[in-house]
């Protein structure tokens, strides 16, 4: 059996935020009953290099994978390249062929983005005004476009460290530059930063405020005031990823939270046997990535791909 080869420029081609956001949503409510399979990820770290690998498998509606991803913050200062460069190996589970490899370095983007906007879709209030982006790279652009396409037109509060960063996606996404304060007190907060320092304080948020914490995804790492998270309502996408390594990690590992606090995983919540959202409380979303997105994203990629013949087919594995 050949191996589809596709290329970042090719999946361009193929993608829309509403495939990524149904394949997304689909994998959520997938783990929130127990239909799909997702060992832990595997962690290389390297810090003589700045960074760290992941392996991270995945089945799910009869399909398998893997992502080899990495994290090198100081990759644009160092070497003018991103942090994050992946690629994806999608299997037959019945015959254990290799039937495609793609750009993974995308698809992680998009199924984050839409990861993000799930959370709001299920968490916020109905019908938000403003949608505040803490840290604009990468990630911001796919949140923006994610939550653009579930909510319509939202007035963007943009706040980086790097007023360069901030102008430029304002040039490309519109919205305003604003200050770390303003963007933290939209109707929905997007975190997306590196830091080990809480960056969102409690008092800016507004009652009612929905956050997605998308930047803790290693264990010290830390976006939100821990008092956010221990009067908030705070659900997870995994809880063996999340309390390892996502935003309740050190607010846990320094006894700040206590994991019978937490009030589920999105999974649960979009599967429809957790409630979500009640009244004015500010609920959070701590996103760690999971496996399942990308083997749910990676297939409905394929499978558009090869109804339109895209790709390059090889045969890599002998007979």
């Amino acid at each position: 059996m050949s191996t589809l080869i596709l290329s970042a420029k090719e999946l361009r081609g193929l993608y829309t935020v509403e495939l990524g956001l149904d394949a997304v949503e689909r994998a959520f409510r997938a783990h929130g009953r127990g239909e799909s399979l997702m060992p832990p990820k595997v962690y290389l770290s390297l810090p003589q290099y700045d960074g760290d690998f992941r392996a991270m498998p995945a089945f799910l509606d009869g399909a398998a994978g893997v992502k080899w991803v990495n994290a090198h913050p100081q990759n644009p200062k160092k070497h003018g390249l991103p942090t994050v460069r992946a690629l994806y190996i999608l299997s037959d589970p019945d015959t254990a062929s290799p039937l495609a490899i793609l750009d993974g370095t995308l698809l992680t983007a998009w199924r984050t983005g839409a990861a993000g906007g799930v959370a709001s879709k299920f968490l916020a209030k109905p019908k938000p005004r403003t949608l505040g982006l803490v840290g604009c790279g990468v990630q911001a652009r796919v949140l923006i476009d994610a939550h653009r396409a579930i909510f319509g037109e939202l007035e963007l509060l943009l706040a980086d460290v790097s007023e360069a960063s901030a102008k430029a996606l304002q040039a490309e996404k519109g919205g305003r530059v604003v200050s770390l304060q303003e963007a933290s007190g939209a109707d929905i907060v997007c975190t997306s930063t590196p830091s080990r320092t809480p960056v969102v304080k409690r008092e800016w948020l507004k009652p009612g405020a929905h956050i997605n914490a998308m930047g803790a995804d290693a264990p010290g790492k830390q976006e939100l005031d821990p008092r956010i998270l221990t009067e908030g309502r705070v659900f997870i996408d995994d809880t063996d990823q999340a309390l390892h390594s996502g935003e309740v990690n050190v607010p846990l590992h320094d006894g700040l939270l206590r994991a019978e606090q937490i009030a589920g995983t999105l999974g649960e919540v979009v599967a429809g046997k957790k409630p979500g959202r009640a009244g004015d409380e500010v609920t959070i979303f701590d996103s760690t990535g999971l496996a399942l997105q990308d083997v749910a994203l990676a297939r409905a990629l394929y499978d558009v791909a090869r109804t339109r013949g895209v790709g390059q087919t090889l045969d890599i594995v002998g007979g």
